[in-house]
Parts: structure tokens; sequence; C-alpha cells
């Protein structure tokens, strides 16, 4: 029988000290408060009893360092997925807020265009379809267990959106998908359905400076 649950974790805090929006840009590991958020999502697992057979993680350093400890905790080596990084975006490498915000610059406000699609990065559509076949193809990898994948916030938000059965367009500054989260599915028949959300992190989460884009 395929996986149990599959659980989506985002990945720690971030050591951003400029502000930009990284995206899929090499060299942003975690800071150390995101080694511990990390750590805080692979106890979480641990304390859950539940056995985790496959752990798949996004290509990014982040996600991969996110992984490290779950590795850890469940005698398991992380296999990478591409399809579940972190979509991409034309404001790579800039600074979204502030004076000098990429959004003041009107060379920039073609791509701004239509925030439904949205039009400055990968369609929505496309990252959930991505994502979803992702985890039914994880969730066949195993014959029993539970499958944990480490991804990006965006992309599991996605996902809660499609099973949810709710628009894919968004306003993201409500998204609950906080650093170190896990979010779990179950999948019923040919769907996923969401089962559970946790935030092991919470109590660090006053301390981060980087929480990603907004």
């Amino acid at each position: 029988m395929p996986a149990e649950q599959i659980h989506l974790v985002r990945h720690g805090e971030v050591f951003n000290p400029q502000g930009v929006l990284y995206g899929r840009l090499p060299g942003f590991g975690l800071s150390d408060l995101g080694r511990a958020m990390a750590e805080a999502a692979a106890d979480d697992l641990v304390a859950r009893k539940r056995p985790v057979a496959s752990l798949v993680s996004s290509p990014l350093q982040r996600t991969q360092q996110s992984a490290d400890p779950i590795a850890k905790a469940f005698d398991l080596e992380p296999t990478i997925d591409d399809r579940i990084i972190e979509p991409t975006n034309r404001f790579e490498g800039k600074r979204m807020s502030g004076r000098d915000s990429a959004l003041r610059d009107v060379r920039n406000w073609a791509f701004l265009v239509n925030p439904w699609e949205p039009s400055w990065g990968e369609p929505f559509r496309s990252v959930a379809d991505r994502m979803l076949d992702a985890m039914a193809d994880a969730a066949d990898s195993v014959d029993e267990g539970d499958v944990v994948m480490v991804s990006h916030q965006l992309p599991i938000w996605m996902v809660h959106r499609r099973v949810a059965g709710k628009s894919l367009a968004h306003d993201p500054r409500r998204r609950r998908c906080a650093l170190s989260s896990i979010t779990t599915f179950e999948r019923r028949g040919n769907r996923f359905v969401e089962v559970g959300y946790r935030n092991p992190a919470a109590g660090l989460a006053s301390q981060a400076t980087d929480v990603g884009a907004v």
C-alpha cells in the first residue's frame, strides 16, 4: 500500500542580512536560528512516533540543510526532487521593501500586471501540479509508513489551496505556512486530503529576522 501520510515541511530561517528575495539563488543557507527551527521540526516528527519511511528534499541549500536533522532522526538518506523547488521569480536578488524596493522601480511594473497568475514568475497552477505529482510519486515509492518532503512556503501553500478547492490566487501575507511548519496530508482514493498543520518552531519565530517572501 502507498504511504500513510505525507508531511510537507517548510525550511527554517535563512541567513539573509541584505534582505533580498533569494528564490532559487545559490548560497542562501540556514541561519543558526534556522538550524534550531529545523531541529524543532525533526523533534516534532519523532514525537509523533510514526513510521517515517522516506525523506525527500528540494535541491536548494536551505531545504537540504533543513532535511539533515530529520535524516539523522530517522536514519534515512534524503532524495532530491526538483519538482518541490521554489518557483521562479523575476525579482530574485532584489529587495522587496524599503526605499530601494524593486516595486518602486517603474522598469519592474510590467511584471506586476497580473497577480492572479502571477506575471512575475511561475504560474500558481504549475506549482500546484508539480507538487501534487511529486507527492503522488513519493506516496507510491514506499510500501508502508510516512514520507517527509522538505519544501518551501509557496509550493506548500499551493498544495493546501488546491486540495481545499480554493482559488490558487491569494494574499501572500496570509499564508499559513510558518518557518519549519509541518502540513500533513493523506491520500484517499485519487485525491489528497489535508489532515493536520503544526508549527513546532513557533517559540523561535519572534527571533527571526527573515521570514521569506511576502
